[in-house]
C-alpha cells in the first residue's frame, strides 16, 4: 500500500500559505535514497551516480544530491547552467545530449563536464566548435533490436534516435585516440523505468563485455562505463519496487566476471537515474472543486495535465490517496480529471477510490521526476509552485507558481504587452 508522506492536516496547514494545486517533495526521502545507492555501489572506488537534471532541475533539490554526492548528467544549455550555478564549479558533469548545437558543446566544455557523444559525426563536429577534442570523452551505444530480459521485451533500442552502432562506436574510438584522447567513456540506455533487478546486471554485463571488445580491437582502455538511467520506480501499489542492493550487487558479479579478468578491475561504473532518485519523494497535491454525473461520475480538481502530464502523454498510472480517508472503503468509481480543452486531461480513469466530496484534497503519488519538469502552458494555463519538506516537517517553497505576469512576459515589444501585463498586475 502507497503512504502518503504528508498528512491530511499537514497539507491543509501547507494550503494556507500555498495554495493548491502544488508540487512537494521530501527532502528526508531523497537524500536517504541517495545513500543507499552510494552503499549499492560502494565497491567500486570510482562510481558516481550522475543525477539526471531533467527529471527534477531544481536548485534546492540539486543541492540536496550534490551534497549526499551525486554529480549531475544534464541535456541542455539551461540544465548545464542549473548544475554549474548549484555547483559553484565544484560540480561533475555528464552532458548527455542530441542533435546538439554549437553552443552546448562550448557551454560544457567550459563547465569541464564530461561530454558523451551520440553520433560519430559529433567527434569532428565537436572539434571544430571547440578547436580539439576534450581530453577526456565518452561515446553513447545504440546495439539496435530489442532488449528483451527473462519477463519479455523491455523495449526497442533499434527504433531509438541515440547512439551509435557498434561498428560506428569501434571506429569512435580508434578517431579518439588517434585526436589525442586520453580517457574513455562507455555509455547506453537501452530501456525505460524497469521494475526488476535485472536490468541494471544485463546491462552492465553487455556493456562490460563490449568494453573489453574495445581494447582487444582498438587498445583503447574504458576508464568509465555508464550505466545510465532506466532503473524505475514501482507507480502502481500492487508492484515490488526495485532494491537497489541486489541491483549493485548484481553490477558487482558481472564486473567481476567479465571486467576483473580482462585486467579492467580499475574501470570506474557511473550511473544516472532521475525517476528512481527523487520519483517517489514527490507528489501533486490538489482539490476538488468540481464534481459532474453524466454517463460517467467524475471529481474535477485544480490541477491539470500542465501540473502532471504523463497520465495524459503515455496513459500512465499515478497512484491516488484521498487524504483523510487513507483507510476509507474505495468503493466509488470515478475519473479525476483537470480543466484542459482536452478529453485525455485524466489522472486517473475508473479508479476505485474512496467517496469524494468537494474540498477534499487529492495527494498524487510519484511526481517527484518528471513531474513538474515536464510542464507546459497549453490553454494558458500556469505551473504551480514547488515546495519541500524538511526533516523538521518545515515546508519551503523551492519555486512559485506562475503568474499571467510570467506568461505574457516574453511578448515584450508587441503594442498589447503593456495592456496585458496591466492586466495581470490587476489581478
Amino acid at each position: 500500500m502507497k503512504k502518503p508522506f504528508i498528512t491530511k492536516e499537514q497539507a491543509e496547514e501547507i494550503a494556507k500559505s500555498y495554495p493548491t494545486p502544488f508540487h512537494i517533495y521530501d527532502e528526508k526521502g531523497i537524500r536517504e535514497n541517495m545513500r543507499r545507492v552510494r552503499e549499492a555501489f560502494a565497491w567500486n572506488p570510482g562510481f558516481c551516480e550522475y543525477f539526471a537534471v531533467k527529471a527534477l532541475p531544481n536548485p534546492a533539490i540539486l543541492q540536496i544530491l550534490m551534497e549526499e554526492g551525486a554529480g549531475f548528467d544534464c541535456s541542455s544549455l539551461t540544465e548545464l547552467m542549473l548544475a554549474h550555478a548549484v555547483g559553484d564549479g565544484k560540480e561533475r558533469i555528464m552532458f548527455s545530449s542530441n542533435e546538439t548545437p554549437a553552443e552546448e558543446y562550448r557551454m560544457a566544455a567550459e563547465f569541464g563536464a564530461v561530454i558523451n557523444l551520440d553520433d560519430i559525426t559529433h567527434i569532428d563536429y565537436l572539434k571544430k566548435v571547440n578547436g580539439s577534442l576534450p581530453k577526456t570523452l565518452s561515446l553513447r551505444y545504440n546495439p539496435g533490436g530489442v532488449f528483451q530480459m527473462s519477463n519479455g521485451i523491455m523495449d526497442n533500442p533499434g527504433d531509438a534516435k541515440y547512439g551509435l552502432t557498434k561498428e560506428q562506436l569501434i571506429e569512435g574510438y580508434r578517431i579518439l585516440k588517434e585526436n589525442g584522447v586520453e580517457h574513455f567513456g562507455l555509455h547506453a540506455f537501452l530501456a525505460s523505468n524497469t521494475v526488476t533487478n535485472e536490468y541494471y546486471p544485463m546491462l552492465a554485463g553487455q556493456l562490460f563485455a563490449l568494453a573489453v571488445e574495445v581494447q582487444e580491437q582498438t587498445g583503447v582502455a574504458i576508464d568509465f562505463i555508464n550505466l545510465s538511467g532506466g532503473v524505475g520506480i514501482a507507480y502502481r501499489p500492487d508492484q515490488e519496487g526495485n532494491d537497489i542492493m541486489a541491483i549493485g550487487e548484481g553490477v558487482k558479479r558481472e564486473f567481476e566476471r567479465i571486467l576483473v579478468p580482462a585486467g579492467l578491475g580499475d574501470t570506474a561504473v557511473y550511473a544516472e537515474m532521475g525517476r528512481f532518485m527523487t520519483g517517489p519523494y514527490g507528489a501533486l497535491v490538489t482539490r476538488a472543486i468540481h464534481e459532474k454525473h453524466i454517463y460517467k461520475e467524475y471529481i474535477g480538481v485544480d490541477a491539470c495535465a500542465v501540473n502532471l502530464m504523463r497520465p495524459a502523454m503515455y496513459g500512465a498510472y499515478h497512484h491516488i490517496t484521498v487524504l483523510g480517508r487513507e483507510d476509507a472503503p474505495c468503493d466509488h468509481t470515478y475519473d479525476v480529471v483537470g480543466s484542459l480543452c482536452e478529453n485525455n486531461d485524466k489522472f486517473a480513469i475508473d479508479r476505485q477510490l474512496p467517496e469524494i466530496s468537494i474540498g477534499d484534497l487529492i495527494y498524487i503519488h510519484d511526481t517527484g521526476a518528471h513531474g513538474s519538469a515536464m510542464g507546459y502552458n497549453y490553454n494558458g494555463k500556469l505551473k504551480c509552485a514547488e515546495l519541500l519538506l524538511a526533516p523538521d516537517g518545515s515546508v519551503t517553497q523551492i519555486r512559485r507558481a506562475q503568474t499571467p505576469a510570467d506568461y505574457f512576459s516574453t511578448l515584450d515589444g508587441q503594442p498589447v504587452y503593456e495592456k496585458l501585463l496591466a492586466l495581470a498586475e490587476g489581478r
